[in-house]
């Protein structure tokens, strides 16, 4: 069903991409039921000592739908999802969708003001998260948000290991609250989800507060999955290691985790992001694709200086989310022994990479071209300078959530996203990005 305060493509612009194939009529869910058929006993996720093959992925998405439904989250309902690097946040985001309820991304970072804020702009009836994380008691700030809000009935809580316990509790104001690992009931009964309606909310990738909210469709994204995955030659052979955090634009779809998903390939979720950590994932086992900031890389550098690691099976390391610096850039492939791949992205959809046969200079001095034909980029400045960078296509948004006031500013009259971004493109085609 439609969802109120979502901006949705113009008519005939949404024929076009259908009928070009760059929205396909599969929601994501489905994607991730198509793989558990091909490759059933295939490992989906690695956490820790965890393993879970596509069979006992989709099997887990498919009793917790049901058991949400149980629990109160109707279709087309909004719930909070802020769960840390574990495979429960994997199964929570796929299970609300297929239940056909909206997952509301929320990093880790957020505190009381920005979910309190989250919870109110879109209604949410739902929370998941866990208990405590990082010393934050999470489970008790929701309960906190759902005393005063008119809408939160319903808290699913992450517990640490060894620390679950049964059965549901009530709150102050009548909400109910459940250990996640509960919500496990028989299969959900079949229910054709629309590929045109909104998938999930992302939190815009700016600073701005609170959050401005990005509503994405299971046809556009899935498209953008597909267009970040050509480039890499992304397949089932695959290892991708998730480098926190999750629901980052860059890990979560660049193709990241649910791009790995989509393929048949394995994602590696990593709770430490330190060096030592990572490159101990890497080695053991076999990542092939990471995606890292900046900053991350300059980390994972610096380490190696001090200590010898097996990063043998690495053949590509994604950078995006802030500038790189040229410098940084020039060691990242002698430094690591991959190829470099830089990313630009944002929640609102754009997306530009370099590709792997691009020339060396391409890749330190760009941020590529764009990855669909569909794409358009403009710059608002004479040819060849600097300028804002304009936006539209099949996986770039035509509104914020509920915010028509901004949308008058943030986008054109004839659908073109103002970035905010200053770029200018080369005499090749490629996105150099200014600030």
């Amino acid at each position: 069903m439609p969802l109120d305060g979502f901006t949705p493509w113009p008519e005939d612009t949404a024929l076009a991409y259908r009928r070009a194939g760059h929205w396909q009529g599969r929601p994501l869910p489905e994607l991730l039921h198509d793989r558990a058929r091909e490759h059933g006993p295939r490992t989906a996720l690695v956490h820790g000592t965890t393993r879970l093959t596509y069979f006992q992925l989709d099997r887990r998405v498919n009793r917790m739908a049901a058991g949400l439904r149980l629990r109160g989250v109707e279709p087309g309902k909004r719930v909070v999802v802020q769960l840390p690097h574990t495979p429960e946040f994997v199964v929570t985001v796929f299970a609300l969708m297929r239940a056909g309820a909206i997952p509301v991304l929320s990093p880790p970072a957020h505190r009381e003001t920005e979910i309190a804020h989250l919870v109110a702009a879109t209604e949410a009836v739902g929370y998941a998260g866990p208990t405590v994380h990082h010393g934050v008691g999470h489970a008790a700030m929701a309960a906190r948000i759902s005393a005063r809000s008119t809408s939160l009935r319903r808290i699913f809580s992450l517990a640490p290991p060894g620390e679950q316990t049964g059965g549901f509790s009530m709150l102050p104001g009548g909400a109910l609250a459940f250990p996640l690992h509960t919500v496990d009931e028989a299969p959900l009964p079949d229910r054709r989800l629309d590929a045109s309606d909104v998938a999930f909310l992302l939190p815009s990738g700016d600073t701005t507060t609170p959050p401005k909210l990005v509503a994405r469709t299971h046809d556009d994204y899935a498209c953008q999955l597909r267009a970040a995955a050509e480039p890499l030659a992304l397949g089932p052979e695959d290892v991708y290691l998730a480098v926190p955090p999750a629901d980052f634009a860059l890990t979560l779809g660049c193709p990241g985790v649910l791009g790995t998903l989509a393929v048949g390939g394995t994602v590696v979720l990593l709770d430490d992001p330190a060096p030592a950590a990572a490159f101990r994932a890497i080695a053991q086992e076999r990542v092939t694709v990471t995606s890292l900031s900046p900053g991350a890389a300059a980390l994972w550098l610096d380490a190696l200086d001090d200590t010898k690691a097996d990063l043998d099976s690495l053949r590509v390391t994604q950078i995006g989310g802030a500038h790189l610096d040229q410098t940084l850039a020039a060691r990242i492939e002698p430094g690591f022994g991959c190829r470099l791949q830089r990313v630009y992205g944002r929640a609102e959809g754009p997306l530009t990479a370099t590709r792997p046969d691009d020339p060396r200079e391409v890749v330190l001095t760009t941020q590529g071209r764009p990855l669909s034909p569909a794409d358009e980029i403009r710059i608002d400045a004479p040819e060849g300078e600097t300028g804002e960078l304009l936006v539209r296509g099949p996986y770039t948004v035509r509104g914020y959530y509920r915010s028509p006031d901004l949308d008058a500013r943030a986008f054109t009259a004839d659908g073109f996203h103002r970035t905010g971004d200053l770029a200018r493109l080369t005499p090749e085609g490629n996105l150099v990005v200014a600030g």
